[in-house]
Protein backbone atom coordinates (compact mmCIF):
# COMPACT_ATOMS: atom_id res chain seq x y z
CA UNK A 1 0.00 0.00 0.00
CA UNK A 2 2.94 2.45 0.73
CA UNK A 3 4.18 1.84 -2.53
CA UNK A 4 1.10 2.93 -4.39
CA UNK A 5 1.21 5.70 -2.59
CA UNK A 6 4.45 6.68 -3.29
CA UNK A 7 4.20 6.07 -6.82
CA UNK A 8 0.78 7.67 -6.90
CA UNK A 9 3.04 10.34 -5.33
CA UNK A 10 5.54 10.87 -7.49
CA UNK A 11 3.14 10.45 -10.60
CA UNK A 12 1.71 13.68 -9.51
CA UNK A 13 4.82 15.53 -8.53
CA UNK A 14 5.77 14.57 -12.00
CA UNK A 15 2.52 16.00 -14.26
CA UNK A 16 2.90 18.94 -11.55
CA UNK A 17 6.34 19.50 -12.61
CA UNK A 18 5.46 19.02 -16.17
CA UNK A 19 2.41 21.12 -16.49
CA UNK A 20 3.85 24.12 -14.04
CA UNK A 21 7.08 23.85 -16.47
CA UNK A 22 5.01 24.17 -19.34
CA UNK A 23 3.35 27.16 -17.66
CA UNK A 24 6.51 28.81 -16.88
CA UNK A 25 7.93 28.45 -20.30
CA UNK A 26 4.00 29.84 -21.91
CA UNK A 27 4.19 33.21 -19.40
CA UNK A 28 7.71 34.14 -19.06
CA UNK A 29 10.42 32.03 -20.57
CA UNK A 30 8.92 31.99 -24.18
CA UNK A 31 8.06 35.35 -23.89
CA UNK A 32 11.69 36.55 -22.89
CA UNK A 33 13.34 34.59 -25.50
CA UNK A 34 10.91 36.58 -28.66
CA UNK A 35 11.42 39.79 -26.93
CA UNK A 36 15.05 39.33 -27.15
CA UNK A 37 14.96 38.21 -30.90
CA UNK A 38 12.43 41.29 -31.85
CA UNK A 39 15.31 43.36 -29.99
CA UNK A 40 18.27 42.30 -31.92
CA UNK A 41 16.33 42.51 -34.93
CA UNK A 42 15.77 46.30 -34.52
CA UNK A 43 12.46 46.44 -33.14
CA UNK A 44 11.47 48.57 -30.38
CA UNK A 45 9.12 48.26 -27.34
CA UNK A 46 8.11 48.03 -23.73
CA UNK A 47 9.63 45.10 -21.85
CA UNK A 48 7.58 41.83 -21.25
CA UNK A 49 5.85 42.28 -17.94
CA UNK A 50 4.28 38.82 -16.67
CA UNK A 51 1.11 37.28 -17.91
CA UNK A 52 -0.81 40.69 -18.55
CA UNK A 53 2.41 42.62 -21.06
CA UNK A 54 0.85 45.80 -22.63
CA UNK A 55 -2.72 44.53 -22.12
CA UNK A 56 -3.80 46.88 -19.15
CA UNK A 57 -2.27 49.66 -20.43
CA UNK A 58 -3.48 49.19 -24.24
CA UNK A 59 -6.96 48.96 -22.84
CA UNK A 60 -6.94 52.30 -20.38
CA UNK A 61 -5.58 54.36 -23.39
CA UNK A 62 -8.94 52.36 -25.79
CA UNK A 63 -11.35 53.69 -22.69
CA UNK A 64 -9.70 57.05 -22.37
CA UNK A 65 -9.60 57.63 -25.94
CA UNK A 66 -13.45 56.35 -26.21
CA UNK A 67 -14.35 58.80 -22.93
CA UNK A 68 -14.55 62.04 -25.35
CA UNK A 69 -15.41 63.11 -29.07
CA UNK A 70 -12.68 64.75 -30.90
CA UNK A 71 -13.62 67.88 -33.03
CA UNK A 72 -14.83 67.33 -36.56
CA UNK A 73 -11.84 66.18 -38.71
CA UNK A 74 -10.41 63.28 -40.19
CA UNK A 75 -7.10 62.86 -38.06
CA UNK A 76 -8.74 60.49 -36.01
CA UNK A 77 -5.71 57.98 -35.21
CA UNK A 78 -5.38 58.90 -32.07
CA UNK A 79 -8.61 57.87 -31.02
CA UNK A 80 -9.53 54.51 -33.01
CA UNK A 81 -6.05 53.40 -32.48
CA UNK A 82 -4.82 55.46 -29.58
CA UNK A 83 -2.44 52.58 -29.22
CA UNK A 84 -0.67 52.66 -32.82
CA UNK A 85 -1.05 56.90 -31.95
CA UNK A 86 1.29 56.14 -29.02
CA UNK A 87 3.87 53.87 -31.33
CA UNK A 88 3.61 56.29 -34.17
CA UNK A 89 4.89 59.10 -31.57
CA UNK A 90 7.84 56.95 -30.09
CA UNK A 91 9.25 55.21 -33.06
CA UNK A 92 7.65 56.94 -36.19
CA UNK A 93 4.83 53.74 -36.31
CA UNK A 94 8.14 51.68 -37.57
CA UNK A 95 9.44 48.45 -36.39
CA UNK A 96 7.64 48.31 -32.67
CA UNK A 97 5.91 45.85 -30.99
CA UNK A 98 3.69 45.26 -27.85
CA UNK A 99 2.24 42.66 -25.55
CA UNK A 100 -1.26 41.41 -25.98
CA UNK A 101 -0.62 38.75 -22.38
CA UNK A 102 2.45 36.36 -23.33
CA UNK A 103 2.01 37.46 -27.34
CA UNK A 104 4.12 39.75 -29.05
CA UNK A 105 2.55 41.62 -31.70
CA UNK A 106 4.91 43.57 -34.19
CA UNK A 107 3.64 46.39 -35.99
CA UNK A 108 4.28 46.09 -40.00
CA UNK A 109 3.87 49.27 -41.97
CA UNK A 110 5.88 48.85 -44.70
CA UNK A 111 3.95 48.85 -47.66
CA UNK A 112 6.13 46.55 -49.60
CA UNK A 113 6.40 43.95 -46.22
CA UNK A 114 2.06 44.27 -45.80
CA UNK A 115 2.08 43.54 -49.89
CA UNK A 116 4.47 40.16 -49.22
CA UNK A 117 2.53 39.38 -45.92
CA UNK A 118 -1.12 39.05 -47.86
CA UNK A 119 -0.09 37.55 -50.41
CA UNK A 120 1.74 34.75 -48.55
CA UNK A 121 -1.94 33.27 -47.08
CA UNK A 122 -0.51 29.96 -46.07
CA UNK A 123 2.30 31.43 -43.95
CA UNK A 124 0.78 34.69 -42.51
CA UNK A 125 -3.00 33.12 -41.14
CA UNK A 126 -5.60 34.75 -39.70
CA UNK A 127 -5.34 34.60 -35.35
CA UNK A 128 -7.61 32.16 -34.16
CA UNK A 129 -9.97 32.92 -31.33
CA UNK A 130 -11.72 30.59 -29.56
CA UNK A 131 -14.59 32.58 -28.91
CA UNK A 132 -14.68 33.51 -32.77
CA UNK A 133 -16.17 30.31 -33.00
CA UNK A 134 -19.82 31.67 -31.14
CA UNK A 135 -19.57 34.43 -33.21
CA UNK A 136 -18.82 32.79 -37.17
CA UNK A 137 -16.45 30.40 -38.87
CA UNK A 138 -16.85 29.96 -42.27
CA UNK A 139 -14.27 30.80 -45.00
CA UNK A 140 -13.16 33.66 -43.46
CA UNK A 141 -11.80 32.04 -40.32
CA UNK A 142 -10.61 28.78 -42.08
CA UNK A 143 -6.45 28.29 -43.68
CA UNK A 144 -5.09 26.03 -45.96
CA UNK A 145 -6.77 23.29 -47.81
CA UNK A 146 -9.97 24.23 -45.85
CA UNK A 147 -10.05 27.83 -46.86
CA UNK A 148 -9.41 26.75 -50.53
CA UNK A 149 -12.15 24.42 -50.61
CA UNK A 150 -14.65 26.77 -48.84
CA UNK A 151 -13.83 29.48 -51.43
CA UNK A 152 -13.67 27.65 -54.15
CA UNK A 153 -17.57 26.71 -53.56
CA UNK A 154 -18.63 30.03 -52.66
CA UNK A 155 -16.78 31.83 -55.09
CA UNK A 156 -20.24 31.26 -57.70
CA UNK A 157 -22.14 32.91 -55.52
CA UNK A 158 -20.52 36.37 -56.04
CA UNK A 159 -19.61 36.05 -59.99
CA UNK A 160 -20.85 39.21 -61.67
CA UNK A 161 -23.24 37.30 -63.24
CA UNK A 162 -25.12 36.12 -60.21
CA UNK A 163 -24.64 39.61 -58.59
CA UNK A 164 -26.60 41.42 -60.87
CA UNK A 165 -29.38 39.16 -60.68
CA UNK A 166 -29.25 40.69 -57.06
CA UNK A 167 -29.87 44.40 -57.80
CA UNK A 168 -34.19 44.36 -57.46
CA UNK A 169 -33.35 42.57 -53.70
CA UNK A 170 -31.38 45.35 -53.13
CA UNK A 171 -33.06 48.13 -54.70
CA UNK A 172 -35.93 46.83 -52.74
CA UNK A 173 -34.42 47.17 -49.43
CA UNK A 174 -33.92 50.72 -50.09
CA UNK A 175 -36.93 51.66 -51.04
CA UNK A 176 -38.46 50.21 -47.55
CA UNK A 177 -36.17 52.21 -45.97
CA UNK A 178 -36.76 55.35 -47.84
CA UNK A 179 -40.44 54.57 -47.05
CA UNK A 180 -39.72 54.75 -43.66
CA UNK A 181 -37.89 58.00 -43.64
CA UNK A 182 -41.02 59.75 -45.96
CA UNK A 183 -42.87 58.73 -43.19
CA UNK A 184 -41.25 60.57 -40.84
CA UNK A 185 -40.23 63.84 -42.99
CA UNK A 186 -43.33 63.90 -44.96
CA UNK A 187 -45.54 66.13 -43.09
CA UNK A 188 -42.16 68.67 -42.45
CA UNK A 189 -40.54 68.84 -45.31
CA UNK A 190 -37.22 68.29 -43.11
CA UNK A 191 -36.68 66.74 -39.90
CA UNK A 192 -33.39 65.61 -38.28
CA UNK A 193 -32.71 62.11 -37.93
CA UNK A 194 -30.19 59.83 -36.54
CA UNK A 195 -29.52 57.55 -40.18
CA UNK A 196 -27.09 55.29 -38.70
CA UNK A 197 -30.06 52.54 -37.44
CA UNK A 198 -32.07 53.31 -40.43
CA UNK A 199 -28.44 51.97 -42.66
CA UNK A 200 -27.88 49.26 -40.26
CA UNK A 201 -31.51 48.01 -41.30
CA UNK A 202 -31.41 48.23 -44.97
CA UNK A 203 -27.64 46.07 -45.03
CA UNK A 204 -29.06 43.40 -42.67
CA UNK A 205 -32.29 43.03 -44.53
CA UNK A 206 -30.46 43.46 -47.99
CA UNK A 207 -28.12 40.48 -46.81
CA UNK A 208 -31.39 38.56 -45.57
CA UNK A 209 -32.81 38.73 -49.20
CA UNK A 210 -29.94 38.02 -50.98
CA UNK A 211 -29.13 35.13 -48.71
CA UNK A 212 -32.30 33.79 -48.60
CA UNK A 213 -34.63 34.97 -50.88
CA UNK A 214 -38.29 34.49 -49.98
CA UNK A 215 -36.91 33.46 -46.20
CA UNK A 216 -35.42 36.98 -45.55
CA UNK A 217 -38.29 37.65 -42.85
CA UNK A 218 -36.88 34.73 -40.97
CA UNK A 219 -33.19 35.99 -41.94
CA UNK A 220 -34.47 38.70 -40.17
CA UNK A 221 -34.48 37.36 -36.49
CA UNK A 222 -31.08 36.23 -37.39
CA UNK A 223 -29.68 39.47 -37.61
CA UNK A 224 -31.28 40.17 -34.02
CA UNK A 225 -29.33 37.25 -32.49
CA UNK A 226 -26.23 38.33 -34.18
CA UNK A 227 -26.10 41.50 -33.11
CA UNK A 228 -26.56 40.42 -29.54
CA UNK A 229 -23.88 38.15 -30.11
CA UNK A 230 -21.16 40.99 -31.13
CA UNK A 231 -21.96 42.43 -27.84
CA UNK A 232 -21.14 39.67 -25.85
CA UNK A 233 -18.10 39.46 -28.02
CA UNK A 234 -16.93 42.30 -27.57
CA UNK A 235 -17.10 42.25 -23.60
CA UNK A 236 -15.51 39.35 -23.87
CA UNK A 237 -12.64 40.83 -25.79
CA UNK A 238 -12.05 43.11 -23.33
CA UNK A 239 -10.64 40.68 -20.52
CA UNK A 240 -7.50 39.07 -21.03
CA UNK A 241 -7.94 35.49 -22.57
CA UNK A 242 -7.64 32.12 -20.28
CA UNK A 243 -7.46 29.10 -21.47
CA UNK A 244 -10.79 27.30 -20.70
CA UNK A 245 -12.72 30.79 -19.39
CA UNK A 246 -15.31 30.05 -22.29
CA UNK A 247 -16.07 26.55 -21.01
CA UNK A 248 -17.49 28.04 -17.66
CA UNK A 249 -21.42 28.31 -16.76
CA UNK A 250 -21.00 31.86 -16.31
CA UNK A 251 -24.15 33.55 -17.34
CA UNK A 252 -22.30 35.31 -20.41
CA UNK A 253 -21.47 32.26 -21.65
CA UNK A 254 -24.63 30.26 -21.44
CA UNK A 255 -26.30 33.22 -23.15
CA UNK A 256 -23.83 32.93 -26.07
CA UNK A 257 -24.02 29.42 -26.43
CA UNK A 258 -27.43 29.87 -26.45
CA UNK A 259 -27.72 32.43 -29.50
CA UNK A 260 -25.48 29.63 -31.52
CA UNK A 261 -27.97 27.01 -31.09
CA UNK A 262 -30.67 29.55 -31.68
CA UNK A 263 -29.13 31.09 -34.68
CA UNK A 264 -27.83 27.15 -35.55
CA UNK A 265 -31.29 26.08 -35.64
CA UNK A 266 -33.16 28.93 -37.45
CA UNK A 267 -30.69 28.42 -40.36
CA UNK A 268 -31.30 24.75 -40.54
CA UNK A 269 -34.75 25.26 -40.56
CA UNK A 270 -34.35 27.30 -43.73
CA UNK A 271 -32.00 25.34 -45.18
CA UNK A 272 -34.76 22.39 -44.62
CA UNK A 273 -37.41 24.10 -46.35
CA UNK A 274 -34.86 24.60 -49.65
CA UNK A 275 -33.28 20.79 -49.75
CA UNK A 276 -37.08 20.15 -49.78
CA UNK A 277 -38.01 22.42 -52.72
CA UNK A 278 -34.62 21.17 -54.56
CA UNK A 279 -35.76 17.17 -53.91
CA UNK A 280 -39.84 18.19 -55.41
CA UNK A 281 -38.30 19.79 -58.09
CA UNK A 282 -38.47 23.48 -57.53
CA UNK A 283 -35.28 25.55 -58.38
CA UNK A 284 -34.11 28.79 -56.63
CA UNK A 285 -30.43 29.39 -57.12
CA UNK A 286 -30.73 32.95 -57.59
CA UNK A 287 -29.87 34.09 -54.31
CA UNK A 288 -26.36 33.13 -51.89
CA UNK A 289 -28.05 29.69 -50.77
CA UNK A 290 -29.08 28.57 -53.25
CA UNK A 291 -26.12 29.23 -55.36
CA UNK A 292 -24.00 27.93 -52.39
CA UNK A 293 -26.30 24.43 -52.02
CA UNK A 294 -26.01 23.68 -55.55
CA UNK A 295 -22.22 24.36 -56.24
CA UNK A 296 -21.88 22.24 -53.16
CA UNK A 297 -24.06 19.82 -54.70
CA UNK A 298 -22.40 19.57 -57.97
CA UNK A 299 -18.86 19.20 -56.22
CA UNK A 300 -19.73 16.16 -54.02
CA UNK A 301 -21.34 14.57 -57.44
CA UNK A 302 -18.52 14.86 -59.53
CA UNK A 303 -15.70 14.32 -56.57
CA UNK A 304 -17.25 12.85 -53.75
CA UNK A 305 -18.42 13.61 -50.38
CA UNK A 306 -15.09 14.73 -48.82
CA UNK A 307 -14.89 17.64 -51.58
CA UNK A 308 -17.90 19.12 -50.47
CA UNK A 309 -19.43 21.08 -47.45
CA UNK A 310 -20.72 19.79 -44.73
CA UNK A 311 -24.17 20.68 -43.30
CA UNK A 312 -23.04 22.35 -39.92
CA UNK A 313 -20.20 24.29 -42.58
CA UNK A 314 -23.05 25.72 -44.99
CA UNK A 315 -24.58 26.80 -41.58
CA UNK A 316 -21.18 28.42 -40.90
CA UNK A 317 -20.78 30.24 -43.81
CA UNK A 318 -24.38 31.41 -43.83
CA UNK A 319 -23.80 32.77 -40.31
CA UNK A 320 -20.45 34.51 -42.20
CA UNK A 321 -22.63 36.39 -44.49
CA UNK A 322 -24.48 38.16 -42.10
CA UNK A 323 -21.52 39.70 -40.25
CA UNK A 324 -19.67 40.47 -43.67
CA UNK A 325 -22.43 41.63 -45.58
CA UNK A 326 -23.90 43.54 -43.08
CA UNK A 327 -21.41 45.44 -41.30
CA UNK A 328 -19.10 47.00 -43.61
CA UNK A 329 -21.94 48.40 -45.82
CA UNK A 330 -23.14 50.18 -43.46
CA UNK A 331 -20.08 51.20 -42.59
CA UNK A 332 -19.71 52.42 -45.66
CA UNK A 333 -22.50 54.29 -46.06
CA UNK A 334 -22.69 56.28 -42.56
CA UNK A 335 -18.99 57.87 -43.25
CA UNK A 336 -20.58 58.98 -47.12
CA UNK A 337 -23.17 60.17 -45.79
CA UNK A 338 -21.27 62.17 -42.75
CA UNK A 339 -18.84 63.72 -45.16
CA UNK A 340 -21.44 64.64 -47.96
CA UNK A 341 -22.91 66.45 -45.26
CA UNK A 342 -19.84 67.96 -44.33
CA UNK A 343 -18.74 68.65 -48.22
CA UNK A 344 -21.88 70.04 -50.05
CA UNK A 345 -19.88 70.03 -52.78
CA UNK A 346 -19.38 66.78 -53.50
CA UNK A 347 -23.26 65.88 -52.48
CA UNK A 348 -24.74 67.68 -55.18
CA UNK A 349 -22.09 66.79 -58.04
CA UNK A 350 -22.46 62.98 -56.86
CA UNK A 351 -26.34 64.18 -56.89
CA UNK A 352 -26.30 65.33 -60.22
CA UNK A 353 -24.67 62.38 -61.59
CA UNK A 354 -26.66 60.10 -60.06
CA UNK A 355 -29.94 61.97 -61.97
CA UNK A 356 -28.17 62.37 -64.98
CA UNK A 357 -26.77 58.16 -65.24
CA UNK A 358 -30.70 57.40 -63.84
CA UNK A 359 -33.24 59.40 -63.94
CA UNK A 360 -36.37 58.54 -62.94
CA UNK A 361 -35.51 54.71 -63.90
CA UNK A 362 -35.22 51.95 -61.31
CA UNK A 363 -31.23 50.99 -61.38
CA UNK A 364 -29.62 48.76 -63.36
CA UNK A 365 -26.59 46.90 -63.52
CA UNK A 366 -24.91 48.71 -66.19
CA UNK A 367 -26.32 51.93 -65.31
CA UNK A 368 -24.48 51.43 -61.57
CA UNK A 369 -21.03 50.93 -63.21
CA UNK A 370 -21.17 54.30 -64.89
CA UNK A 371 -21.54 56.21 -61.01
CA UNK A 372 -18.28 57.24 -61.44
CA UNK A 373 -17.92 59.83 -59.04
CA UNK A 374 -19.82 58.11 -56.37
CA UNK A 375 -16.96 55.29 -56.83
CA UNK A 376 -14.41 57.72 -56.11
CA UNK A 377 -16.42 58.96 -53.27
CA UNK A 378 -16.67 55.81 -51.44
CA UNK A 379 -12.75 54.45 -52.45
CA UNK A 380 -12.34 58.09 -50.40
CA UNK A 381 -14.43 57.42 -47.76
CA UNK A 382 -13.11 54.12 -47.16
CA UNK A 383 -9.63 55.97 -47.50
CA UNK A 384 -10.21 57.77 -43.66
CA UNK A 385 -12.38 55.65 -42.82
CA UNK A 386 -11.79 52.13 -43.26
CA UNK A 387 -14.34 49.43 -42.18
CA UNK A 388 -11.05 48.00 -40.10
CA UNK A 389 -8.54 50.43 -38.94
CA UNK A 390 -6.40 47.11 -38.47
CA UNK A 391 -5.82 43.96 -39.85
CA UNK A 392 -3.74 40.86 -37.91
CA UNK A 393 -2.06 37.92 -38.88
CA UNK A 394 -0.24 34.73 -36.97
CA UNK A 395 2.73 33.11 -37.36
CA UNK A 396 2.78 29.45 -36.14
CA UNK A 397 6.79 28.54 -37.46
CA UNK A 398 9.54 31.19 -37.45
CA UNK A 399 8.90 32.83 -40.97
CA UNK A 400 11.33 35.01 -42.69
CA UNK A 401 9.65 38.79 -44.13
CA UNK A 402 11.66 40.44 -45.61
CA UNK A 403 15.25 41.20 -43.75
CA UNK A 404 13.54 40.25 -40.92
CA UNK A 405 13.23 36.28 -39.12
CA UNK A 406 9.65 36.49 -36.92
CA UNK A 407 9.51 33.98 -34.15
CA UNK A 408 6.96 31.60 -34.25
CA UNK A 409 3.96 32.46 -32.17
CA UNK A 410 3.98 36.42 -33.24
CA UNK A 411 1.16 38.17 -33.96
CA UNK A 412 1.21 40.74 -36.68
CA UNK A 413 -0.88 44.04 -36.91
CA UNK A 414 -1.05 45.71 -40.37
CA UNK A 415 -2.43 49.06 -39.24
CA UNK A 416 -4.15 50.04 -42.62
CA UNK A 417 -5.46 53.51 -41.57
CA UNK A 418 -1.56 54.22 -41.01
CA UNK A 419 -0.72 53.71 -44.27
CA UNK A 420 -4.11 55.31 -45.68
CA UNK A 421 -3.49 58.41 -43.82
CA UNK A 422 0.04 59.06 -44.50
CA UNK A 423 1.48 61.80 -45.93
CA UNK A 424 4.58 60.79 -47.60
CA UNK A 425 2.34 58.60 -49.97
CA UNK A 426 -0.99 60.33 -50.50
CA UNK A 427 0.42 64.13 -50.41
CA UNK A 428 0.05 66.93 -48.04
CA UNK A 429 -3.93 66.69 -48.28
CA UNK A 430 -3.78 63.41 -46.54
CA UNK A 431 -6.02 63.67 -44.02
CA UNK A 432 -8.72 65.75 -46.28
CA UNK A 433 -11.26 64.50 -47.96
CA UNK A 434 -10.57 64.64 -51.65
CA UNK A 435 -12.37 61.87 -53.86
CA UNK A 436 -10.80 63.37 -56.75
CA UNK A 437 -7.69 61.47 -56.21
CA UNK A 438 -9.15 58.65 -57.18
CA UNK A 439 -10.17 60.19 -60.28
CA UNK A 440 -7.87 57.93 -62.30
CA UNK A 441 -8.60 54.56 -60.35
CA UNK A 442 -7.08 52.83 -56.94
CA UNK A 443 -3.28 52.12 -58.76
CA UNK A 444 -2.73 55.67 -59.85
CA UNK A 445 -3.90 57.02 -56.46
CA UNK A 446 -1.49 54.89 -54.51
CA UNK A 447 1.69 56.71 -55.80
CA UNK A 448 3.42 52.97 -56.61
CA UNK A 449 3.08 52.17 -53.05
CA UNK A 450 0.71 49.02 -51.74
CA UNK A 451 -0.93 51.39 -49.45
CA UNK A 452 -4.72 51.01 -49.88
CA UNK A 453 -6.50 47.74 -48.92
CA UNK A 454 -10.10 48.21 -46.95
CA UNK A 455 -10.75 44.96 -48.50
CA UNK A 456 -7.78 43.45 -47.80
CA UNK A 457 -5.88 41.94 -50.41
CA UNK A 458 -3.68 39.54 -51.91
CA UNK A 459 -5.86 35.34 -52.02
CA UNK A 460 -7.48 36.05 -49.17
CA UNK A 461 -8.72 39.27 -50.15
CA UNK A 462 -12.52 39.90 -49.61
CA UNK A 463 -14.70 37.60 -51.74
CA UNK A 464 -17.61 40.23 -50.95
CA UNK A 465 -16.25 43.03 -52.39
CA UNK A 466 -18.30 43.76 -55.27
CA UNK A 467 -21.45 42.35 -53.55
CA UNK A 468 -20.88 44.99 -50.81
CA UNK A 469 -19.87 48.08 -53.48
CA UNK A 470 -23.03 47.21 -55.58
CA UNK A 471 -25.60 47.23 -52.43
CA UNK A 472 -23.78 50.81 -51.06
CA UNK A 473 -23.77 52.50 -54.74
CA UNK A 474 -27.59 51.67 -54.86
CA UNK A 475 -28.47 52.59 -51.41
CA UNK A 476 -26.23 56.24 -52.01
CA UNK A 477 -27.78 57.01 -55.41
CA UNK A 478 -31.55 56.37 -54.10
CA UNK A 479 -30.66 58.35 -51.24
CA UNK A 480 -29.03 60.98 -53.13
CA UNK A 481 -32.16 60.69 -55.61
CA UNK A 482 -34.59 62.08 -52.59
CA UNK A 483 -33.32 63.82 -50.22
CA UNK A 484 -30.56 66.46 -49.48
CA UNK A 485 -28.67 66.07 -46.26
CA UNK A 486 -26.54 68.33 -43.74
CA UNK A 487 -25.02 67.94 -40.22
CA UNK A 488 -27.20 67.93 -37.81
CA UNK A 489 -25.81 70.69 -34.45
CA UNK A 490 -26.51 67.89 -32.48
CA UNK A 491 -24.16 65.48 -34.37
CA UNK A 492 -20.81 64.47 -32.39
CA UNK A 493 -18.00 63.39 -34.44
CA UNK A 494 -16.66 60.17 -32.14
CA UNK A 495 -15.75 57.44 -34.60
CA UNK A 496 -14.97 53.80 -32.93
CA UNK A 497 -14.05 50.43 -33.56
CA UNK A 498 -16.52 47.98 -32.05
CA UNK A 499 -17.22 45.52 -35.12
CA UNK A 500 -16.30 47.87 -37.90
CA UNK A 501 -15.57 51.66 -37.49
CA UNK A 502 -18.33 52.98 -36.65
CA UNK A 503 -19.98 56.84 -35.29
CA UNK A 504 -20.48 56.23 -31.23
CA UNK A 505 -22.90 58.50 -30.62
CA UNK A 506 -24.92 57.94 -34.22
CA UNK A 507 -25.20 60.09 -36.94
CA UNK A 508 -27.90 62.92 -36.89
CA UNK A 509 -28.40 64.55 -40.04
CA UNK A 510 -30.94 66.97 -41.35
CA UNK A 511 -32.95 65.39 -44.12
CA UNK A 512 -34.52 67.47 -47.11
CA UNK A 513 -37.13 65.96 -49.11
CA UNK A 514 -36.39 66.55 -52.50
Amino acid sequence: MDILYAALALSGAILVSVYGWKLLNWVWLMPKRKEKQLRQQGFHGNSYRFLFGDFKEILAMIKEAKSKPIAFSNDIIPRVSPMLHEYLRKYGGRNCFNWFGPTPTVIISDPELIKEILSKSYVFQKPKSPLGKLLAQGVAAYETEKWAKHRKLINPAFHLEKLKNMVPSFYSSSCDMLSKWDEIVSSRGSCELDVYPFLQTLTSDAISRTAFGSNYEEGRKIFELQKEQFGHFFDAAQLLYIPGWRFLPTKTNRRMNEIVREIKSSILGIIDKRMKAIESGETNSDDLLGILLESNFEEIQQHGKDSGMSLQEVIEECRLFYIAGQETTSSLLVWTMILLSKHLDWQVRAREEVLQVLGSSTPDFQDLNHLKIITMIFHEVMRLYPPAVMMSRFIHNEATLGELTLPAGTQIFLPTILLQHDSTIWGDDAKEFNPERFSEGVSKAMNGKYSYFPFGGGPRICIGQNFAMLEAKIGMAMILKHYSFELSPSYTHAPDVVVTLQPQYGAPLILHKL
